[in-house]
C-alpha cells in the first residue's frame, strides 16, 4: 500500500533533520536536495535512450546505494555525482554539495553512518519518481516545495532568502494576466533564488513558455537549475555568479538588454551595495535614463527599473518590494513620479508583515503593465495586510486569502477598506504628491465601537448600533421588532425580552429557522452534485485538477449568499483537503478504491475469524474503523456509549463524595490519598468497633464510595469487552465491503460528512456573533450612571456606618 504524501514528506524531513548534526539548515539543504535530484533523475531517465538526461552506470542512485557502510563513501558519492553532472553538461551543480567534507559530516564512522542513513532515506519504495510528472500530481514537486519551506524556516533571518513562500509566488503568477501563451513565450526573473517564482508563473501558463533566470549566489543558482530539472524543465536557462544590475546576463545580438514577455521577481530588500561593479550614471544599458537613479544605499527601485527595461512593449511584470518604495522621498520620489507619469504601474497589492523568511517587514507586489501604459488613467490598489493566519513565528496566507486577492485584483472589484481603483489625477494631486502609500487611499482601520454618553446617563440602546446590524435584519426582517421596542426617547430602544433569553429568541425565531433550512438545502444541492462526481473517480485521475474543480464549484455555489462569506466556506474545503482529502485522493488515484483496504483483508484472512483478537488494533487510514462502526454497527456503538455514560456518572459521584468529605474535619481529610484501598482499611477499622461506638453515617458514606468504585470497575470490564467485540466486528466487516460500500463510506461519511459539519459551523458562528453583539449592547447600557452613583452612595453609607460602629 502506498504511503500518504504528507507522511512521506514529514518522515523525509524528520529523518534528514535528525542527521544534519551541527550544520545549519541552509547548508544541509544542499545535501538533501542533491540526493533528491539524483534519485529523481535516476528513476526518470536511467535506461531511457530517448530521455532528456543521460544517467551513466557510475552516476546513478543505484551506484550510491552500493556505497552504504563503505569506508570511502563520501569520496565515491562525489565521483558519482560528478559523473552524472558531467554527462549532462551540468557543471554548475558539481560543487553544490561535498559529500567528503569532514567539517560538516564528521570523520570516519560518523561520516559513514550519516551518509549511509541519508541514502537509506531516499531508498523508500514510495519515493519512486519514474511514473510521476512534475507540476501535475507528482510526489516530486510537492516534496521539493515541502523541503524548501522547512529549510527556509530553519535557516534563520539572514539565510532564508533563497525561498519565496509558495503562497506569495502563486499570487504573483496569478495577477500577471498570463493567458494564450505559446512555446515562444518568455519568463524571466533577474533575482531568481531557487526558481520558485518562475515555476509558478510557467505553471500558470500550463507549461507553455521558456524560463530565464539569473542568480548571484552560485549555490542558490545551482539549486534553481536543479529545481528546473526536478520540475521536468531541462531547457530552462539559469545564469549564475554575477549581479543582474552590474552584469545582466541576458542580452540581444546587439548587446542591448534582452526583453521578455513576463517577469517575476523578489529582489533582496533595500540592498545597500546595489551599484557595486558599475556606474548607474553611465549605465551601458541606459536603464535609468528618463526615470532616475536610485539612492546610493537602497537598491529597491534599481531592480524595479531593470525589470521595466527588460520587458518588451507588451510585457507584464510583478515584483515584490518593501512597502517603503510606495512613500519614501528624495530620489525615490522622483523615480516614483516618473513611473506613474509613464503609466507603467497597473496595480499595488499590500501584503501582511512577517511573511518572508529573510525579513519581518511588510511588503507589497508592484504589478507593471507596459502594453496599456499609454492609456492608463487609474492604478488599482489592494490592501491585503490583514488576511493571514499565524504559523509558528511567521504569518502565512490562507487559501481563502490567496483566492480573494487574485479575484479582487483581476476583476478590479472595489471593496470598502480593502480595494480601490484610484485615479492617477488623485495620486498627482498636491495633497498626495505621487505618494502611493496605501492608507492614503484605502482606510482599512476597524470602525471604532463608540460609546453613547446619553445612553449611559439615561439608559436605552442607541438605534444607530441596532441599525449597524442591518445585514442580519435584511435576512430576518421581523426579528428586530421582536427583540427591540421603542423607548420614550427618540433614537433609543430597549429589549423586549430578558437578556438571558436573547440566544433562545434568535435561534427559535421562524425567520432564523427558515434561513437555516435554506442554507442546509443550499449545501445539499452542492453535496448531491459533487458526491456523484467523487464516486466516479478512477485510477489515474489528477487530484490537483479535482480539488480545483470542486473548490471553484463550491465558491461559485456560495457567491452572493447573504451573511455567508464565500471565501470562508471555500477555506473549510481547502483546509480539509490539505489535512485529509488530498492524501486519500492520492492513494485512490494510485491504487483505486478497494486496494487501500486490502492489507486488512489479508490480515483477517490470515488470522481467521477465531483469532480476530490478534488483529484488533489494526486500522485502515483511508477507511478507519470508526466509519465502519458508525454505518454498520450503530446499535452496538450506542450500547457502548451508554456504558461509558454510566461510568462517567459514577466517576462524577465519586468526585463529589471526595470533595464533600475532604474538607477540614471531613471523613477523608486525614487520608494521604483517597482510593479504594484506604477506604476499605478505614471501613474495616470502623466495623471492628463496638456497635455503640460506630458512626453509622461514616460507614454509610464509605460503603457508598466502595459501591461506586465497584460499579466503575464492573463498567470498565464491560466497556473493554464491548470495545474488543465492536473492534472485531468492524474488522471482520472489511472483507465484506464492496467497492460501492467503500465509496459510500469515504465520500459520504468521511469527506462530505465532515465538510457538512464544518460548513454548518460557519452558519452557527455567524448567528453567535449576532447574539453576542446584542448581549454586549444590552449589558453596556443596562445600568445608567445615576443608578450606579446611587448604588455607590448606598454602599458608601453602609461602610461609614460600620466604621462608626467600630469606633472610627
Amino acid at each position: 500500500m502506498a504511503i500518504k504524501k504528507s507522511e512521506l514528506y514529514s518522515s523525509i524531513w524528520a529523518s534528514c533533520d535528525a542527521l544534519r548534526g551541527g550544520m545549519d539548515a541552509s547548508q544541509y539543504k544542499d545535501y538533501v536536495l542533491t540526493l533528491l535530484f539524483i534519485k529523481y533523475v535516476s528513476d526518470k531517465y536511467e535506461g531511457n535512450p530517448y530521455g532528456a538526461l543521460v544517467v551513466p552506470e557510475d552516476g546513478s542512485f543505484k551506484a550510491m546505494t552500493a556505497l552504504k557502510g563503505k569506508a570511502e563513501i563520501g569520496d565515491k558519492m562525489n565521483k558519482i555525482f560528478a559523473s552524472l553532472t558531467t554527462a549532462n553538461g551540468l557543471d554548475e551543480l558539481k560543487n553544490l554539495a561535498d559529500f567528503n567534507d569532514t567539517d560538516k559530516l564528521g570523520q570516519g564512522k560518523e561520516m559513514i553512518d550519516r551518509l549511509t542513513k541519508l541514502i537509506t532515506i531516499f531508498e523508500n519504495p514510495a519515493l519512486n519518481f519514474s511514473k510521476n510528472k512534475a507540476g501535475g500530481d507528482d510526489l516530486l514537486g510537492d516534496a521539493y516545495e515541502y523541503l524548501m519551506r522547512h529549510f527556509a524556516t530553519q535557516s534563520g533571518k539572514s539565510k532564508g532568502q533563497f525561498y519565496t513562500p509558495s503562497e506569495v509566488s502563486r499570487i504573483v503568477a496569478k495577477v500577471l494576466d498570463i493567458q494564450n501563451t505559446t512555446n515562444n513565450t518568455t519568463f524571466y526573473d533577474p533575482t531568481c533564488g531557487s526558481g520558485s517564482l518562475l515555476l509558478k508563473a510557467l505553471d500558470e501558463a500550463d507549461g507553455k513558455g521558456s524560463i530565464y533566470g539569473q542568480e548571484k549566489d552560485v549555490s542558490t543558482a545551482a539549486l534553481a537549475r536543479m529545481n528546473m530539472i526536478l520540475h521536468d524543465d531541462t531547457s530552462a536557462v539559469i545564469a549564475r555568479g554575477q549581479s543582474t544590475l552590474s552584469d545582466p546576463n541576458f542580452k540581444d545580438e546587439n548587446g542591448y538588454l534582452r526583453t521578455f514577455d513576463f517577469i517575476v521577481a523578489n529582489p533582496p530588500f533595500s540592498l545597500k551595495d546595489w551599484s557595486t561593479g558599475f556606474s548607474p550614471q553611465k549605465d551601458l544599458f541606459s536603464r535609468f535614463d528618463g526615470i532616475g537613479v536610485p539612492p546610493d544605499k537602497n537598491g529597491d527601485y534599481a531592480f524595479l527599473i531593470h525589470i521595466i527595461k527588460s520587458l518588451n512593449s507588451t510585457g507584464k511584470a510583478a515584483c515584490i518590494l518593501p512597502h517603503g518604495v510606495l512613500f519614501r522621498g528624495n530620489a525615490e520620489a522622483v523615480i516614483r513620479q516618473n513611473l506613474i507619469d509613464k503609466g507603467y504601474i497597473k496595480g499595488i497589492i499590500g501584503l501582511p508583515a512577517n511573511l518572508f523568511y529573510g525579513t519581518g517587514i511588510p511588503a507589497c507586489i508592484i504589478v507593471i503593465d507596459k502594453e496599456h501604459a499609454n492609456d492608463r488613467t487609474h492604478i488599482f490598489m489592494l490592501d491585503a495586510s490583514k488576511g493571514f493566519i499565524k504559523d509558528g513565528n511567521k504569518n502565512r496566507l490562507r487559501e481563502q486569502d490567496i483566492h480573494n486577492v487574485v479575484d479582487v485584483f483581476n476583476k478590479k472589484l472595489e471593496i470598502p477598506k480593502y480595494s480601490r481603483l484610484v485615479a492617477i489625477e488623485e495620486i498627482k494631486d498636491p495633497k498626495n504628491d505621487y505618494n502611493l502609500n496605501l492608507p492614503r487611499y484605502i482606510d482599512n482601520q476597524d470602525e471604532e465601537d463608540i460609546q453613547d454618553i446619553e445612553a449611559h446617563l439615561l439608559g436605552g440602546i442607541p438605534n444607530i448600533d441596532i441599525e449597524s446590524l442591518e445585514k442580519y435584519w435584511t435576512v430576518y426582517p421581523s426579528l428586530k421588532n421582536d427583540l427591540f421596542e421603542a423607548t420614550d426617547r427618540p433614537n433609543y430602544s430597549q429589549l423586549r425580552i430578558a437578556k438571558e433569553d436573547i440566544k433562545t429568541a434568535i435561534f427559535n425565531h421562524a425567520e432564523f429557522v427558515s434561513f437555516s433550512e435554506e442554507m442546509e438545502n443550499l449545501f445539499l444541492e452542492w453535496k448531491t452534485r459533487i458526491t456523484q462526481q467523487l464516486k466516479n473517480l478512477e485510477i489515474g485521475f489528477k487530484p490537483k485538477e479535482l480539488i480545483h474543480t470542486i473548490s471553484e464549484d463550491l465558491l461559485q455555489h456560495y457567491t452572493n449568499k447573504p451573511l455567508l462569506d464565500k471565501y470562508d466556506i471555500y477555506q473549510h474545503l481547502m483546509s480539509y483537503w490539505n489535512e485529509t482529502m488530498q492524501d486519500d485522493a492520492y492513494l485512490i488515484a494510485l491504487e483505486g478504491w478497494k486496494a487501500n483496504v486490502e492489507p486488512i483483508y489479508k490480515e483477517i484472512k490470515k488470522k481467521g475469524k477465531e483469532t480476530t483478537k490478534k488483529v484488533i488494533g489494526h486500522d485502515c487510514d483511508i477507511l478507519p474503523k470508526t466509519l465502519v462502526i458508525e454505518r454498520f454497527f450503530k446499535t452496538e456503538k450506542e450500547t457502548l456509549q451508554d456504558l461509558e455514560a454510566q461510568r462517567e456518572t459514577a466517576l462524577s459521584e465519586i468526585t463529589e463524595l471526595e470533595e464533600e468529605h475532604n474538607t477540614e474535619d471531613g471523613l477523608f481529610y486525614e487520608y494521604e490519598k483517597i482510593n479504594k484501598k484506604n477506604v476499605e482499611t478505614h471501613l474495616k477499622k470502623l466495623k471492628k468497633l463496638d456497635s455503640k461506638e460506630q458512626d453509622k453515617e461514616e460507614i454509610t458514606i464509605l460503603e457508598s464510595y466502595l459501591k461506586l468504585q465497584g460499579k466503575v470497575s464492573k463498567l470498565n470490564a464491560q466497556i473493554k469487552t464491548k470495545e474488543a467485540s465492536l473492534d472485531g466486528k468492524a474488522l471482520l466487516k472489511y472483507p465484506e465491503l464492496t467497492e460501492q460500500d467503500i465509496k459510500q463510506l469515504i465520500v459520504e461519511d468521511k469527506w462530505i460528512g465532515v465538510l457538512e459539519k464544518n460548513i454548518k459551523s460557519e452558519m452557527e458562528r455567524i448567528s453567535q456573533r449576532l447574539t453576542q453583539r446584542i448581549r454586549e449592547l444590552a449589558e453596556r447600557y443596562q445600568s445608567t450612571l445615576p443608578e450606579l452613583q446611587a448604588k455607590q452612595q448606598e454602599m458608601e453609607s453602609k461602610v461609614i456606618a460600620h466604621l462608626k460602629t467600630m469606633g472610627f
